[in-house]
């Protein structure tokens, strides 16, 4: 699930983005409401985690204002706030869950995890191909609805593509999410998805020469 943090506190936002990413998430945090902002109208994300109290707008005046532009995404507010006017006014905007502060970074995991079980969350089962569709809810690949054994990384790999469709996945994106920042370089990288792209039955994964590589949404 690729999500979007909004904490402004350095510390806890590098505990959290760690411990997400441990879970096999993709995250992209700020510490800034303006920025967030930015970022959720020119790219999709399936879950926002909003502290209330940051710099620019608050996170109620960032869920208004990207629900005034029509985009509605899953969140879970993380806040020291914790009247209840606050915490209702929170749901009244269309919140999922609302976590006070302080709180276990595995309790966290716990609200994240139900989400992604319940209706809510969006593009659990993404179409990649003609005959390819990668589940997210159970990280399988599926050629015509039967699925397709992978090595572990490999799969990892069609999962940040398939998460990331029609963009290009940048060569440090898979050193970040797929080896863990490893000290390897960008040819090992290519070898890898060359060995994956050759099992494949059909060549959706498009070569982006000196940047990445992408999945094109299949029409």
């Amino acid at each position: 699930m690729k999500i979007l943090l909004l904490e402004d506190d350095h510390l806890l936002n590098d505990a959290i983005t760690k411990h997400i990413k441990t879970t096999g998430h993709i995250v992209t945090s700020f510490r800034n409401g303006n920025d967030a902002y930015e970022a959720i109208k020119t790219d999709s994300f399936d879950l926002l985690i909003l502290d209330i109290n940051v710099p620019g707008l608050n996170g109620f005046e960032l869920l208004e204002s990207i629900h005034e532009i029509k985009i509605q995404i899953p969140t879970i507010y993380i806040s020291a706030l914790a009247d209840i006017e606050d915490i209702s006014h929170a749901f009244d905007l269309g919140c999922h869950d609302y976590l006070k502060k302080p709180f276990h970074l595995k309790e966290l995991t716990i609200r994240i995890d139900k989400i992604l079980q319940s209706r809510y969350v969006p593009h659990a089962h993404l179409r990649l191909s003609t005959s390819y569709s990668f589940d997210m809810l159970s990280s399988t690949l599926r050629f015509d609805n039967e699925v397709q054994i992978l090595p572990k990384r490999q799969l990892e790999i069609i999962k940040l593509l398939a998460q990331n469709r029609s963009q290009v996945v940048s060569y440090d994106m898979f050193l970040e999410y797929v080896w863990n920042d490893a000290e390897i370089d960008i040819p090992t990288i290519r070898a890898e998805i060359n060995r994956l792209k050759k099992v494949l039955k059909e060549d959706f994964i498009v070569n982006i020469r000196g940047i990445g590589y992408t999945i094109k949404r299949p029409s």
